[in-house]
């Protein structure tokens, strides 16, 4: 096996943390004392829920969390009629005003 396939093995194997060998030997116990340290101090259960910052997190939680509503779909059909009638406005309506026959 080539060295370069060797190097891409061993990042995808992770290291032998608690192996026999390091628990007898005193400089690997230190070590494993120090990861033992480290995964008691790990939260344990469910993470906690996160709150939604912004206008848009609060909309998502409030229309798409635990309770989706269909005001979105309403929202949408809402912005299209404002947005139609502003294109529309701009396009023929405020010429109409000006050129009454």
């Amino acid at each position: 096996m080539s060295f370069v396939t060797r190097r891409a093995l061993s990042t995808l194997i992770p290291p032998k943390v608690a192996s026999p060998q390091a628990i007898g030997a005193a400089p690997d116990a230190v070590r494993m004392q120090r990861v033992v340290n480290f995964y008691e101090k790990l939260p344990r259960g469910p993470a906690p829920d996160v709150k939604p910052t912004g206008l848009l997190g609060k909309y998502q939680a409030k229309h798409f969390g635990k309770n989706p509503t269909v005001m979105p779909v309403i929202h949408a059909i809402i912005g299209l009629l404002i947005v139609g009638y502003a294109q529309n406005y701009y396009y023929h309506l405020r010429h109409v005003k000006n050129n009454a026959h």
